[in-house]
């Protein structure tokens, strides 16, 4: 047996790894008293990221604690693979750093699935994001294990990432293949896979101690176990690509680009994505720039051009100026490649066999605890059918997508005790509209739908903390107009000031951190207090989407959902049985919160995604 040795915090610990059923057996010897000592570390190491790609594998299983590890070569096949299964039928809790991404590898592989090892696993990156969210650009720890470890466990850590790129580098290998390509038993690939167990399970009880220190809520460490599981189990079942028109999309989308950079080039832009050169020929063309980047230089970012080339934020006519063709141009350009590579040859390269892609799902990737998708998904623009029409439901299925209606609004009201707004949507009747109630307590009966756009732009920016200037250029407002808007909005609810006052103060007593209504720990940011009513909403409203999918499985519908999408649930379900189903997902995301009733609505489509969108398919 080839044994490693390593210092960890001054103590020595060892890295075992078997080559024969006779050292398999002291592996299991071990697995037994380390189960009866408390959880055991696992992990694993794969021939790369995306899980359900063609010809990916497993090639090790590690199980650990705080001074052994064991690294099991799955690759090996025979005797190594039955003695890893072992282990994972019989030990009673695992201890694993991003858990989503080894349930789902060890379920494709081992037929360990999701749903037998999720309730036995204590995830330490749900346990750190819920001490502190940020991202080490934010002033936090982040959520990677090394410098987790490093913080609470040693901070002579091994980077086992940076090293073992550098053992790629040394190999003539590179960081996208070195997983698949480096030998089995390299020294090195082995002594790093052993150490992240290691780690994690020093790693567990220093985490468990400060969420006691910080009495964040054992109900939020459970429930974020649960939202995780969900959300990994939605990225098992995947969604089905349209590869015929995904591929013909794609050709489109690349035409089109290249129409509308020749068009740009009239104008002297001959590269849409220098920023340099679209601001040289705007401000030749009579147009004033004046924001800038962190740089210095100025800014052509896409809501700089928006209002240039009159459209807003869904890319409608705005009205308020001649389109400016240039921004337009440069506008469309950009907007067609990025759709061309991201979503439709993005989809095509990472088909499974099964024609399927599989989008990861974060359930914790903001600091409100707000969810995110990869694949661009969660960022497609909310009136497009086009991106949406290339993913299919299962066959003789449809899409129903449910959603919350009016939820930041509602959440605000409820947080903030927002009177006149909390007896709105009480008394208001199913056709209840925020905004117009506002545009009309404020302007009167006579309020128009101008008023409302404004005032529901108004009312959003209090939650997304846009200031006047934004305000201004999502709704081609001026700015005085936008400013008049804001302060009549806050002498109709004057509420919403007092709680940000409120939550600010509470805050700076608690060391810039604020509190969500469930418990979390959001940190804000000095220079942007201002933030709090954002992070207090958002946070909120991300929580009622979870409990909301927690009710869908206890009526038996949540194997039907395939994304949760800011305030939405999308699921693809039996074509005979939608409407019956929708009613289901609407009963699942109705509740109350603090005497202000959450409501959604569920609309039925076709096949195509995008037929919730208008594509006619």
């Amino acid at each position: 047996m080839l044994t490693y040795r390593h210092v960890i915090a001054g103590d020595l610990v060892r890295i075992h790894v078997p080559a024969t059923p006779e050292e398999l057996d002291d592996f299991i010897d071990w697995a037994r008293e380390a189960h009866r000592r408390g959880p055991i570390a696992l992990d694993t190491e794969t021939s790369g990221l995306q899980i359900f790609s063609r010809g990916y594998q497993l090639r090790t299983v590690q199980f650990g604690d705080a001074h052994d590890a064991w690294v099991i070569h799955w690759e090996r096949g025979g005797h190594f693979r039955r003695a890893a299964l072992h282990v994972l039928h019989r030990a009673g809790q695992f201890l694993v750093h991003n858990a989503p991404f080894d349930w789902l590898v060890l379920g494709e592989h081992t037929g360990i699935s999701v749903e037998e090892l999720a309730p036995r696993t204590r995830d330490t990156r749900v346990l750190a994001v819920l001490l502190d969210p940020r991202q080490p650009q934010e002033g936090g720890l982040g959520a990677k294990l090394k410098p987790l470890a490093a913080h609470y466990v040693d901070p002579a850590a091994p980077d086992t990432q940076d090293g073992l790129t550098r053992v790629f580098n040394s190999l003539g290998l590179t960081k996208e293949n070195g997983f698949a390509r480096i030998d089995l038993h390299h020294p090195t690939y082995n002594l790093y896979a052993g150490l992240d167990c290691i780690l994690t399970a020093r790693l567990y009880p220093r985490l468990m101690a400060e969420l006691e220190r910080r009495q964040v809520r054992r109900e939020l460490v459970e429930y974020e176990h649960q939202i995780s599981r969900l959300c990994a189990l939605m990225q098992r079942r995947g969604m089905i690509v349209d590869q015929e028109y995904t591929r013909a999309l794609a050709d489109r989308l690349a035409e089109e680009a290249g129409r509308y950079g020749v068009m740009a080039a009239r104008y002297g832009v001959d590269k849409v994505g220098s920023g340099a050169q679209v601001a040289e020929a705007l401000t030749a063309m009579g147009e004033t720039l004046t924001r800038r980047t962190k740089g210095g230089a100025l800014s052509t970012a896409k809501d700089v051009l928006l209002p240039l080339a009159d459209l807003d934020q869904d890319w409608q006519r705005i009205g308020a100026r001649d389109p400016n063709p240039l921004a337009d141009a440069v506008l469309r350009a950009k907007r067609a490649e990025k759709w061309g590579k991201t979503y439709a040859e993005g989809f095509l390269s990472k088909l499974s066999a099964a024609g399927r892609i599989h989008p990861s799902i974060s359930s914790l990737a903001a600091r409100t605890g707000r969810m995110s998708v990869t694949d661009g998904l969660h960022q497609l623009p909310s009136s497009d059918h086009v991106i949406r029409r290339a993913i299919l439901a299962e066959p003789e299925h449809v899409w129903v997508s449910t959603d919350f209606q009016a939820v930041e609004m509602r959440v605000l009201a409820a947080l903030a005790n927002v009177r006149k707004m909390v007896d709105g949507f009480r008394n208001g009747g199913d056709d209840f509209d925020i905004h117009m109630f506002t545009a009309q307590l404020i302007k009167g009966p006579g309020a128009t739908q101008h008023h409302r756009k404004r005032f529901k732009a108004t009312g959003l920016g209090k939650i997304y903390g846009g200031g006047v200037a934004t305000l201004a250029r999502q709704t081609g407002a001026t700015e005085a107009e936008t400013r008049r808007a804001v302060s009549e909005y806050e002498r109709a609810f004057p509420e919403i000031r007092r709680a940000s006052a409120r939550w600010q103060r509470e805050a700076r007593a608690t060391g810039m951190v604020t509190v969500s209504a469930t418990g979390r720990l959001m940190p804000l940011d000095r220079d942007r207090m201002y933030a709090v009513v954002n992070y207090q909403c958002q946070s909120a409203a991300r929580d009622l989407l979870g409990q909301a999918m927690l009710n869908a499985e206890s009526a038996g519908i949540m194997e039907y959902c395939r994304l949760p999408i800011h305030d939405e649930l999308l699921a693809s379900v039996p074509a005979r049985e939608a409407k019956e189903i929708a009613r289901e997902f609407e009963k699942a995301m109705s509740m109350d919160l603090f005497g202000v009733p959450i409501v959604a609505t569920a609309d039925v489509g076709g096949r195509s995604w995008g037929s919730l969108y208008g594509a006619d398919f």
